[in-house]
């Protein structure tokens, strides 16, 4: 059974949920990550938010909603950033789950519209996603730019 969660409610431990991103996002930085997930939202208002895909009570995925996704662009928001499924679950639309469901909570606080960053091709496209233009990582590479209408 597939459920997504924000990282607070998870069971385990959080501890354990703020690893998990951190692995698949961290660069070292595991400070900044620990501190942004253990302060963000976790109510019906406010960002950052941060959610874990299960799969039987198994963490197969991730995502976020966040202010910035550290990005050239802070004129714009909310980023849906941290988008990861496993690799041996891909495939099976997971990743397209998780950001209907992002978008959802985008809406409920508010929000018509939703940007996320990458450097991927194709992908987000076929999702509903349109490139506005780029911008810059922190590292000054040039990055793509995509908006959804929600």
């Amino acid at each position: 059974m597939l459920k997504i969660i924000n990282f607070k409610d998870y069971e385990k431990d959080l501890d354990i949920a703020i690893n998990y991103y951190y692995k698949k996002w961290g660069n070292n930085n595991f400070h900044f990550f620990n501190d942004a997930i253990r302060n963000s939202s976790n109510g019906n208002e406010g960002l950052p938010r941060f959610y874990l895909l299960l799969e039987n009570d198994e963490i197969i995925g991730c995502g976020s909603l966040v202010t910035n996704d550290f990005i050239s662009r802070h004129d714009l928001m909310p980023w849906l950033a941290g988008l990861f499924i496993e690799e041996e679950k891909r495939g099976k639309e997971l990743g397209n789950y998780i950001m209907n469901f992002l978008e959802k909570e985008a809406m409920k606080i508010g929000f018509s519209c939703i940007y996320l960053t990458t450097n991927h091709n194709g992908y987000y496209e076929k999702y509903g996603w349109t490139r506005i233009n780029d911008g810059f990582e922190l590292s000054g590479e040039p990055t793509r730019i995509y908006k959804k209408i929600l």
